[in-house]
């Protein structure tokens, strides 16, 4: 079946099929790539792709230079797709269909100190519904590309059509290598550290160079994709970095110490889900995290 603009069925109208191809073109930046990786001709998938952009009536690549390129539109639209070729192959588990999980998403350090306790708790809860917890490294872990039901996210997020909620907040520290001179200190300010080289999580991390005052700002910094390059720049001494204190605990390493940083504000977790009808044990997960958090800090 096909749908059209109005959501009625129509002859011609778009297929998942049509989405899959531009995933696929968006993916590999070129046509021929993306046909064998579809095991289409070509022309085929030109076709498609031609026949999709006709549909919205929006140009979702750039065809003018020999590698391609997304439009803004096309940008935009590439979560959208995602999300909805991953709802139709959820849709179509038989297997799912019987245990269907719930995803988590977290790019970097879960729920903190809480993780054990909400995955404990579940267990004994909703055994019928596995809650996986799911690493993706993204700025909204997977969420807005439609590869997780729910996400815990530290810091501000700005994607459209998310649901959030802040849970708790986390103080933050300084990461530095382990045999440097500031691992000698008890605890640090911004100031400790911007005479270094800053290392930042550009993809899924939430420190910038605006965390530290105009007139204070680090001298240099060293861009990273994720948490695991991070903390290797760090203990190699090429970089200091900034992070929420669950990080110490999520993920020790040998190579980098921990500090305190007493002048930087805390990092709100959040727990994100899109906005519209998703799994059914999504209100349960929020009032667990809720519970988990609530009863921690009652005993505390």
């Amino acid at each position: 079946m096909s749908i059209g603009r109005s959501g009625q069925s129509a002859g011609r109208g778009i297929e998942v099929r049509h989405l899959r191809a531009f995933l696929a073109v968006a993916d590999e930046g070129n046509v021929t790539r993306a046909a064998a990786r579809l095991r289409l001709t070509q022309p085929a998938v030109s076709r498609t792709l031609a026949a999709l952009e006709q549909h919205l009536g929006i140009r979702l690549v750039d065809r003018s230079t020999h590698h391609l390129v997304l439009t803004p539109e096309g940008v935009a639209f590439r979560d959208k797709a995602a999300a909805a070729v991953a709802a139709f192959d959820t849709a179509l588990d038989s297997g799912g269909l019987r245990h269907w999980p719930l995803r988590l998403g977290h790019a970097w350090s879960a729920f903190g100190p809480y993780t054990t306790p909400l995955l404990r708790r579940w267990q004994e809860l909703y055994p019928q519904t596995p809650l996986e917890l799911l690493r993706i490294d993204d700025r909204t872990a997977g969420l807005t590309r439609g590869e997780v039901d729910a996400a815990l996210l530290r810091g501000p997020v700005e994607a459209p059509g998310l649901v959030t909620e802040v849970l708790f907040e986390e103080d933050r520290v300084a990461a530095v290598a382990a045999d440097g001179p500031l691992a000698d200190r008890t605890a640090l300010r911004l100031t400790d550290l911007a005479g270094e080289t800053v290392v930042l999580n550009t993809v899924s991390g939430t420190t910038t160079a605006d965390l530290w005052p105009a007139s204070a700002r680090p001298t240099a910094t060293l861009t990273v994709a994720n948490t695991d390059d991070w903390l290797t720049a760090i203990a190699a001494g090429r970089g200091v970095g900034v992070s929420a204190a669950s990080t110490a605990g999520m993920h020790p390493h040998t190579g980098v110490a921990y500090r305190p940083l007493l002048d930087a504000p805390p990092v709100p977790v959040l727990l994100a889900r899109r906005d519209g009808p998703g799994h059914p044990a999504l209100p349960n997960l929020v009032a667990l995290a809720r519970e988990v958090v609530g009863r921690d800090a009652g005993d505390g």
